[in-house]
């Protein structure tokens, strides 16, 4: 090997070994500091890019969750008023039924006529309140509303179900003025009651799909995010190790370039008398 004091190539080779420790060092703190092992696109540009699509997708379910979640809480409001209107329509038909025995006195016939008309008003007034965020599947001013169903835009339709007084077929103006015309009134409250309840039955089919589909979303999600910690994430217990292994590493390396540098040195006795 050529002794000479302007190249030390033991030096060189040392310098060189240590810079490459120091870069993997610096590479492993950083995936320990930032816990990912693909944090910018200067790191593997395909899986980064990759992770981005992924995540992006993942953050826009958050918009679709909150849509199926809307319609979720419109639709309870609206069953919540076909509960009430139900009720209502039972009483009614309990007081239309009473109010057709013959042998009622006038005050207590005029009592139930009373307390029909008040129940009636109560059904609309139950209609017209079933709103959420301002908008009602119960009311009659809308015939079916669209929420989010997916990331690309897609919807999830639920039907309205108008459960008013029109929607039932019953006039505001309902009522009887005699024995017999409450007994005529009877079907009608039936009839009536039959129509909300298969209303309500395709309300609650909707809630259902509205329910099993959030879950879907929500696994979706869970499944997105799981995926993209697979490609970016760290393993922090084998960049532990590595961490070791490098500073170790590191350690020796100064050591050799420390030996590397003394070599020239050793010219000098060549020059001893």
């Amino acid at each position: 090997m050529l002794n000479s004091i302007n190249t030390n190539p033991g030096a060189l080779l040392a310098l060189q070994n240590l810079n490459a420790t120091n870069t993997e060092l610096t590479t492993t703190q950083g995936r320990i500091n930032t816990g990912k092992k693909v944090a910018t696109a200067k790191d593997n540009g395909a899986i980064w890019s990759m992770a981005k699509m992924q995540s992006a997708s993942s953050s826009s379910l958050n918009a679709v969750k909150d849509s199926l979640q809307r319609g979720q809480s419109t639709i309870d409001v609206a069953l919540a008023a076909g509960d009430t209107i139900t009720e209502l329509l039972s009483k009614m038909k309990e007081k239309a039924l009473a109010a057709s025995d013959t042998s009622l006195n006038t005050a207590s016939f005029n009592a139930l006529k009373a307390d029909f008309e008040s129940l009636r008003d109560q059904i609309q007034k139950a209609a017209d309140n079933a709103k959420f965020n301002g908008v009602s599947l119960a009311d009659g001013s809308t015939t079916r509303l669209a929420f989010l169903a997916n990331s690309d835009g897609g919807s999830f339709t639920v039907n309205a179900q108008t459960i008013d007084l029109d929607g039932l077929s019953l006039s505001a103006a309902l009522t009887f003025t005699s024995a017999a015309n409450a007994q005529s009134i009877i079907a009608k409250m039936t009839s009536a009651l039959q129509t909300a309840t298969n209303k309500l039955s395709s309300l609650g089919t909707s809630s259902s799909g509205l329910d099993t589909h959030l879950t879907f979303v929500g696994k979706l999600q869970d499944s997105l995010d799981a995926g993209v910690g697979n490609l970016v994430d760290a393993d922090l217990a084998k960049e532990s190790a590595k961490l070791q292994s490098l500073q170790t590493k590191q350690q020796l390396g100064v050591q050799a370039l420390s030996i590397a540098n003394q070599s020239p040195q050793s010219i000098l006795s060549l020059f001893k008398g």
